[in-house]
């Protein structure tokens, strides 16, 4: 925490990581932090996020984390790395923000990009893709991130992402 600021942690590989309900237009947003992939710059987002498909970010600052959900609701949804303010690799799924509209080589192509991006914000994972689309699962154990916050869903109650006292 930084001037009362939760921060991700390089050291110790934490980042940031933000669900947006994209459905029904609720404004619900549910923050927590994710260890593990290695990121230690730029964002990731993504619509296929199971069960709910929201819109799901993670990275290690808020303006490429903001970048990265707003060029996917602007293209109806898909799959963006972004670094430094630069997107890196988008795939676009305008079909309900799960499915492309293009050819399936073309979006392997794409998908091949999005892939070598992670490698370049520092992803330690080999395949982060399924990790990262499960993040927001809420039938998974322990903690989950949802639209409606930090979820431990061995209890099902709520989680404070800070703790006080």
């Amino acid at each position: 925490m930084e001037d009362g600021v939760v921060q991700p942690s390089s050291r110790r590989e934490i980042a940031k990581v933000a669900v947006i309900e994209r459905h029904k237009r609720t404004g619900n947003v549910g923050l927590g932090l994710v260890e593990g992939f290695g990121f230690n710059r730029g964002a990731t987002a993504s619509t296929i996020a199971h069960d709910s498909h929201n819109l799901l970010v993670v990275g290690k600052n808020d303006k490429d984390m903001a970048l990265a959900a707003n060029k996917l609701a602007e293209v109806g949804g898909g799959v963006i790395v972004v670094k430094n303010g630069e997107i890196l690799a988008l795939v676009k799924l305008p079909i309900v923000g799960l499915m492309a509209d293009k050819p399936l080589a073309e979006t392997h192509k794409r998908m091949k990009r999005v892939s070598e991006a992670w490698d370049k914000i520092g992803c330690k994972m080999s395949s982060p893709f399924p990790t990262l689309i499960l993040l927001a699962l809420p039938v998974l154990p322990k903690l989950r991130v949802t639209d409606k916050g930090l979820i431990d869903t061995v209890n099902f109650e709520k989680v404070n992402l800070i703790r006080t006292g």
